[in-house]
């Protein structure tokens, strides 16, 4: 890796099987903003300083592994998303149908649930104890 610029952006990757129902999702229910959309292969979108690419079956990132396996949605590694009121985040969620895959969970850093991206990617949404 180059030293010559600092990368201060966090960047995750989810594999998808639409495109741009998952821009759909993450734009406006999640509160993303557009940055790149390259038809049905990829897109990116933006949160703050969390980056999120979503590559679709035709993306680079969605090829078979050497070994044969296949890069597909899904999975238990996430990304959370602090908000400001967990509950009206959960009501406004429940109003256009995104499943949820637990029930609120509490600890000592605040609570959260996880939601399900249209491709079963999982979402935290998570509110903290300030």
């Amino acid at each position: 890796m180059s030293s010559s610029s600092p990368v201060t952006a966090a960047v995750v990757r989810y594999q998808v099987s639409d495109v741009q129902r998952s821009l759909d999702f993450y734009t406006r229910h999640l509160g993303f903003s557009l940055e790149l959309h390259a038809g049905a292969a990829f897109a990116s979108v933006r949160r703050g300083d969390l980056r999120l690419l979503l590559g679709g079956p035709g993306s680079s990132g969605a090829r078979p592994l050497p070994d044969g396996r296949r890069q597909e949605p899904g999975g238990w590694n996430r990304i959370v998303l602090f908000v400001g009121n967990l509950d009206a985040s959960m009501a406004a969620l429940r109003q256009v149908g995104v499943p949820f895959l637990n029930d609120v969970e509490t600890g000592p850093g605040g609570k959260q649930i996880l939601i399900a991206d249209p491709d079963g990617n999982p979402v935290e949404l998570h509110e903290g104890n300030h």
